[in-house]
């Protein structure tokens, strides 16, 4: 027995039509206008779309920072991520100091283990590279099926590596089928930025922008850049929040590079005056990079439009205002970075690029699923909708309005940063691999389902 989406308009990175889909063993079974059978359950789709399931390729859920972890962890933030029809994540991963590979990632798949509503997978996170590190690559990516690496260029005396691990990661990498993902941010100037403020005495939130200006972004792309193009390896510049960064990201790509760059719906629709003024709501919106001024967002949008741009995660790095965020209270640099966002990306994307005319459907969900899965080596099991792809569907209704609020939400976090904004466009159905995991709008599983992902390495 199968289930039939019957009379919803399909849309994938390539096409727009409408037909049914018949799902049977957890994958897509047969497209068309007769392919139900006389046992099969329908589920009506008239005057919906249904698109694949949403892909965001980078979360923290359940990450230690000092002595605090995340508000999220596996289970409730991917309780949220279904909810808003995303239906695979792929989380960070971290080696700390002094660990191996190996251990970092065992101590991911131990928090996340049956906790997971989402199918899932983790990239790595270097942040202590050596020779021993450096034999483990060719196993992460064939055995362990961790086929992404992530190097911080920032976050100087913790996760920062030097120029010349980069370099070394880089070629190794590329030689073991990895694809790196970096956060670029010149540490060394931030930190000198830090230092000079709190030396001043300006230690509130509306600091935390000037001490990490986009030049310091911009520099760490080009950076990367000249890098990456040296090694021949490709690379992914993840959070990119300006102007500055996706030009040089474009003129990398000009030259030959093979850089892809992923932004982030804050980037696209919140700016830098919600930093302004003495107190400490500012704290909110602490992130790296940080958001920036208006006139940053028509740039993107047209990044994303033209290509320059890749893909919309959400870097989902949520802390609690009360007693997390106010670690920071006395100093904007102890404010724990991030914000959470795993629920609303798809609604923000459809709501304030495709309703706007920013973007097309299908360049929606080329941003939202099919590029990260061909990126990540998910393609075509996941990402698009096609016979013999896994039945990870959702039935979106543009018909339906909402407010986002945090008394609503299903993020495990006591704010949203997009409190009181207007989405237009639900996920009213969710099918992870053929289960129906949300209906009319809730989720309809107590039972976590999701499975870790094996990832085909990047060549």
């Amino acid at each position: 027995m199968g289930l039939i989406l019957r009379g919803g308009i399909i849309v994938t990175a390539a096409e727009c039509y409408q037909a049914d889909i018949r799902i049977e063993d957890e994958i897509i079974a047969d497209i068309g206008s007769q392919v139900a059978r006389p046992e099969d359950t329908v589920i009506p789709a008239e005057g919906c779309y249904i698109i694949p399931g949403g892909i965001d390729a980078h979360t923290h859920f359940d990450l230690p920072v000092g002595t605090i972890s995340t508000a999220d962890d596996f289970a409730s933030g991917t309780r949220a991520a279904i909810l808003g029809g995303t239906t695979t994540i792929i989380d960070y991963a971290t080696q700390f100091k002094g660990e191996t590979l190996q251990q970092g990632l065992t101590n991911w798949h131990r928090r996340a283990a049956g906790k997971c509503f989402a199918d899932y997978g983790f990239h790595m996170a270097i942040t202590d590279w050596n020779e021993q590190v450096s034999r483990e690559l060719p196993w992460l990516s064939q055995e362990a099926g961790v086929t992404s690496v992530k190097l911080y260029m920032a976050y100087k005396h913790s996760l920062q590596v030097d120029d010349s691990a980069l370099f070394q990661v880089l070629e190794r990498a590329r030689d073991c089928g990895i694809l790196t993902c970096v956060h670029c941010e010149n540490g060394d100037i931030v930190d000198n930025m830090i230092r000079r403020f709190r030396n001043q005495g300006k230690t509130t939130p509306r600091y935390h922008p000037l001490s990490r200006p986009s030049q310091v972004e911009q520099e760490a792309v080009n950076r990367l850049s000249v890098l990456a193009d040296m090694t021949k390896a490709p690379v992914v510049v993840v959070h990119v929040s300006c102007r500055e960064a996706m030009e040089t990201v474009a003129q990398a790509k000009v030259r030959g590079v093979r850089i892809f760059a992923e932004t982030c719906p804050q980037y696209l629709v919140l700016d830098d005056s919600v930093y302004q003024g003495s107190g400490f709501a500012g704290a909110k919106y602490v992130m790296s990079p940080p958001l920036r001024p208006r006139e940053n967002q028509d740039y993107l949008w047209d990044g994303l439009r033209s290509g320059i741009l890749d893909t919309v995660a959400t870097d989902h790095c949520s802390f609690n205002f009360k007693g997390q965020k106010e670690l920071g209270k006395e100093d904007f640099s102890k404010i724990p970075n991030g914000a959470p966002g795993v629920e609303h990306r798809l609604g923000l994307l459809y709501t304030y690029g495709v309703k706007t005319g920013k973007i097309s459907l299908k360049q929606f969900v080329d941003k939202v699923a099919a590029r990260p899965a061909k990126l990540f080596g998910l393609y075509p099991k996941k990402g698009t909708i096609t016979p013999g792809s896994d039945a990870d569907l959702v039935i979106w209704d543009e018909r339906r309005q909402f407010t986002i609020s945090a008394a609503t939400q299903a993020h495990n976090v006591d704010y949203s940063p997009y409190e009181g904004m207007k989405q237009q466009g639900q996920a009213i159905h969710v099918f992870l691999r053929g289960r129906q995991v949300v209906k009319n709008g809730r989720v309809c599983t107590k039972t976590p389902q999701g499975q870790f992902l094996l990832r085909k390495p990047f060549f």
